[in-house]
């Protein structure tokens, strides 16, 4: 693996009784594109699943697996949509969700479920997940039937899934990832991140609950809600969601992220105080981080780096022979801006380092007297396996290397991370900080496995 960033897994979105839920759909998982880069797919039907179901899905970009011409000539009033990037299991596109059987259930997952913790030995998580449920199923009663499926099922996950009586949603009782329940008119949304509902015009009602199972049926527009057996111990919010994963225009957990990053960056100003005369962000990433930094110290702040928008992961590599100008695809400094300049270039995150390498080297060349690199989260010491796509342990950089041993590596004249107590105090005891000190509060096998050796 020669990672260079993190990817989530997944987003999932659903909507039922409104007739244009398809095109409501395809902008859905187009706006959660960011959750997920490798897949898409979307699922629904007119009236019920006696009919003929809609189906479409593939491999790439949302723009490019579904046929436009065919989205408009297709009415659907029921309908649920996914975007995914594979942490486990095949990448083709017979394991591209929604995940289908008979063409009468539709399975949508994000997350990650150990094996151990379901009734299969094979397969992805997902289409474990999904055969335990379909096992245990009663159509008679499609909600107390999922809830007791699920009970006892440890990872993450949120889960939207189309049967022939309705529409079943599902999170787990740690809260790992975010779901969120809104309306557009009078039809139900549920969906990864508000910024799904923002784009269909949508009104935010709440965050489904750590634990809450609910079904929408077909026959009448109403909502039933019943939870798995939880502790109030037991919340593990996903501190990378604000921190790196969702985008910013977002509400998760009950904060705003774009507002979240810039007080990381004000808490990092505070505790990684440096003499500088500007603070410029890693695009797009560290922008609202850098924003908070100038604020709090009072250093002023511009765009130094100029992001090229128009790639992505399916990008082809230079050649041998220009490979020295990858990094310039990407990122370009604005020599003016960082020429004679003590600089603090700030990122949400460092991971494997290749990047940061790069990119001081570039604002070097291009006449920058120092960099400073301010990094507004802790060091990244151990891998994720609810539902992130880390890279393993001695990948990460972190893990690897005292701070000063990176900093040499990268060529910065100071490396600053955000302390981990003071990331802490700011959200408190109800989120996931594994990532940061190893302490997996929800046991996997990978876990258990990791922590034996």
């Amino acid at each position: 693996m020669n990672k260079k960033h993190l990817d989530h897994k997944c987003g999932v979105f659903g909507i039922m009784h409104h007739p244009q839920s398809l095109h409501l759909t395809y902008l859905g998982v187009f706006a959660l594109q960011h959750r997920g880069q490798e897949a898409a797919g979307i699922y629904g039907c007119y009236s019920d699943l006696a009919q003929d179901p809609f189906l479409m899905r593939g491999i790439g970009l949302v723009h490019d697996v579904f046929d436009k011409q065919v989205l408009a000539q297709t009415e659907l009033n029921h309908a649920v949509g996914h975007v995914r990037y594979s942490t486990s299991g095949s990448k083709q596109s017979q394991s591209v969700h929604p995940l289908i059987h008979e063409k009468r259930f539709a399975f949508c997952h994000n997350g990650n479920i150990p094996k151990g913790d379901v009734t299969r030995s094979h397969g992805t998580d997902s289409e474990m997940l999904f055969t335990k449920i379909l096992e245990g199923y009663d159509p008679a009663h499609p909600l107390a039937s999922l809830k007791e499926s699920l009970i006892g099922v440890e990872g993450a996950y949120c889960l939207i899934i189309m049967t022939p009586e309705g529409l079943c949603y599902a999170r787990d009782p740690w809260g790992i990832r975010p779901l969120v329940l809104g309306y557009v008119e009078e039809a139900p949304v549920v969906c990864s991140e508000t910024c799904a509902l923002d784009l269909i015009g949508a009104t935010f009602t709440r965050e489904v609950e750590p634990g809450e199972v609910g079904f929408i049926p077909f026959k009448e527009n109403r909502l039933e809600v019943d939870y798995l057996p939880k502790s109030s111990a037991m919340s593990q919010k996903c501190v990378f969601e604000l921190i790196y994963f969702s985008r910013p225009d977002s509400t998760v957990f009950g904060h705003g992220v774009y507002e979240t990053r810039k007080e990381l960056g004000r808490l990092l100003a505070k505790s990684q105080p440096v003499e500088a005369d500007l603070v410029m962000a890693v695009p797009d990433s560290g922008v609202p981080a850098s924003l908070g930094y100038a604020e709090t110290s009072g250093i002023s702040w511009d765009v130094g780096l100029i992001r090229n928008h128009y790639i992505h992961r399916t990008f082809i590599e230079p050649t041998h022979g220009v490979r020295h100008l990858g990094v310039k695809i990407k990122h370009n400094p604005i020599r003016d801006v960082v020429a004679g300049k003590r600089l603090v270039l700030v990122d949400d995150s460092l991971v494997r380092s290749t990047t940061s390498l790069k990119i001081i080297k570039l604002l070097k060349q291009c006449g920058a007297k120092e960099v400073t690199l301010a990094v507004s989260s802790p060091p990244m010491m151990w891998p994720c396996f609810y539902g992130v796509d880390t890279p393993n342990r001695d990948e990460l950089i972190a893990a690897q290397m005292s701070v000063e041993k990176i900093r040499e590596r990268i060529n910065a004249d100071r490396l600053v991370y955000l302390p981990l107590e003071d990331l802490q105090e700011y959200f408190g005891e109800k989120y996931c900080y594994a990532c940061f000190n190893g302490k997996y509060k929800v046991a996997t096998e990978e876990v258990t496995s990791l922590l034996e050796e």
